[in-house]
């Protein structure tokens, strides 16, 4: 009982203040398959709101003369596990490198744990698609040099034995001395996800990390990941545009439009983890809708392809 109250205090939390912010600006997003209020609260025993570790408000940001985002708007809450989904080139990365203070806003604002991302960058760590560990450092020495850079080089025993714990909390407790060449490439991913812990953030950004990876591996990954996110409380912001990715892991998913990219969906996904798409009838109902609004998306995304080849004639 106590570990369904701790999953579904982000998942509520995250959902009635997003739906408050967007409700009280007139943005027409859908909170679809949630349950919000005061009773979905009081079935939980848990107080109104939450508080918001991310925001975008009214966001625009144009890159080579091309308007990429066009007054995007969400938040994350403190401890929740997001997914952007949306299909490819519309900016999710983007998000990313916004959250990360990486890429200014044009318009809008961006607000990370109450400051401005470039004051925030303390309490972020990125998790990317390629590992990209040092070779000539073991998984050890890579999981160190994140805290290396960002607290220095003091307390050498006190710094190692953090790493070999967090090295354990991956898998890898029995292969802290090997180097990255020794290692498969979900090991090499898991290196990266302990490197990426190491500086303890509250807010985890994780850009498609399984996509170069088998399907049993990213699998497997996945549900690590969970177990990791359960342990620490860490706040995830997860990209991706594997459907199934995002509804295996995340409390909330949105998703993108094609670009200028807004927010065209917001959807709760409270079932307990760990979850099979297939055999509940929900989460069917979710990917069903989630593949039926891409499919709207494509001609969109055609149209504006065919536009583009006719004005460059």
């Amino acid at each position: 009982m106590l570990q369904k109250r701790q999953v579904a205090v982000p998942r509520l939390r995250a959902a009635l203040a997003t739906a408050h912010r967007w409700g009280s600006r007139g943005i027409p997003v859908r909170e679809y398959g949630a349950t919000l209020g005061d009773r979905a609260l009081q079935a939980h025993g848990l107080p109104r709101g939450g508080r918001t570790v991310i925001g975008f408000e009214d966001v625009s940001v144009e890159l080579t003369g091309e308007r990429i985002y066009d007054s995007l708007n969400f938040t994350v809450s403190s401890g929740e596990f997001l997914c952007i989904l949306g299909p490819s080139g519309c900016g999710k990365s983007t998000c990313l490198r916004l959250i990360g203070g990486l890429l200014p806003a044009h318009h809008g604002k961006v607000v990370v744990d109450g400051r401005a991302p470039s004051e925030a960058w303390d309490q972020i760590a990125y998790v990317f698609q390629a590992p990209r560990l040092v070779p000539w450092r073991t998984a050890l020495g890579n999981v160190t040099l994140a805290m290396e850079l960002r607290f220095g080089r003091s307390d050498k025993r006190a710094r190692e034995d953090r790493c070999r714990a967090l090295l354990d909390l991956v898998g890898l407790s029995r292969d802290a001395d090997k180097y990255p060449r020794m290692l498969s490439g979900g090991e090499r991913q898991r290196v990266a996800i302990a490197r990426a812990l190491a500086v303890d953030p509250k807010i985890v950004l994780m850009d498609e990390p399984f996509a170069a990876l088998d399907l049993n591996t990213r699998r497997r990954l996945r549900a690590e990941v969970v177990a990791i996110w359960e342990k620490t409380g860490k706040t995830i912001v997860f990209v991706t545009h594997d459907i199934d990715e995002a509804l295996v892991l995340a409390d909330r998913v949105i998703l993108m439009s094609n670009k200028p990219t807004r927010v065209i969906e917001a959807m709760a996904i409270e079932n307990a983890r760990p979850r099979n798409i297939d055999t509940t009838p929900e989460l069917r109902a979710h990917r069903e809708r989630l593949h039926r609004l891409f499919r709207e998306l494509e001609p969109e995304a055609e149209s504006a392809i065919h536009f583009e080849s006719a004005s460059a004639e």
